[in-house]
């Protein structure tokens, strides 16, 4: 496979699922609302640096200790409880929250780390790695250096493009938009992530042997 194909066979797998809702993405159009079209791009960047590290678990063959079914048990029950504490956090927050966005960056949250966080919570993200990913990642790693260079570059600019618009969207928007408007937003992605976090926690721990 070429350096190109490898390249758009990543960006395009990784689009896919980027263009899927889940966690992420509510996560990332709330924090639009509040700190503008910066939230995305940095976001992605923690959410790119858990990828690395995972790279190097992969590298390192850690991935037999997360194929216990009881630590995938456990990223499951603590996910699901973290995207549920996110959620009931944003719909505690609605009735304060206003138009006037320059006094929410004042609260604004760490966005590096909040990406790595609405990540690292979410069973897809590991099973996503350890299926779909590992196939991937294997094949460039017989390839060289150079290829899981590619194949890196193409899964994270498929993140980058797809939340960055995103975030672009959402904070040019946000200046024509009611207040009523503004906090129906939040409380949909406040649902998201709760029904996300209830799904996870059913399917992904007491459904998983």
């Amino acid at each position: 496979m070429s350096y190109f194909t490898l390249f758009i066979v990543s960006f395009t797998i990784a689009l896919s699922g980027a263009l899927m809702p889940g966690p992420l993405l509510a996560t990332v159009i709330y924090e639009s609302t509040k700190q503008g079209a910066k939230a995305g791009p940095l976001m992605i960047l923690g959410h790119g640096l858990l990828e690395v590290l995972m790279m190097v678990f992969l590298i390192f063959g850690f991935t037999r200790f997360i194929h216990n079914p009881l630590i995938l048990k456990i990223i499951s029950l603590s996910g699901a409880f973290i995207l549920c504490f996110f959620g009931a956090k944003m719909l505690l927050s609605i009735p304060g929250l206003s138009l006037d966005f320059r006094s929410d960056q004042k609260q604004s949250s760490n966005l590096v780390l909040t990406g790595i966080t609405m990540s690292l919570v979410n069973p897809y993200w590991t099973i996503w790695w350890l299926t779909i990913g590992l196939g991937l990642f294997l094949g460039a790693q017989r390839a060289g250096l150079a290829a899981v260079g590619v194949f890196f570059a193409g899964h994270i600019l498929a993140d980058l493009g797809w939340y960055s618009v995103v975030s672009l969207t959402i904070s040019k928007g946000r200046k024509f938009i009611s207040r009523k408007v503004y906090q129906g937003i939040i409380l949909v992605c406040a649902f998201v992530l709760i029904a996300f976090g209830f799904y996870f926690g059913l399917n992904y721990s007491v459904l998983m042997p």
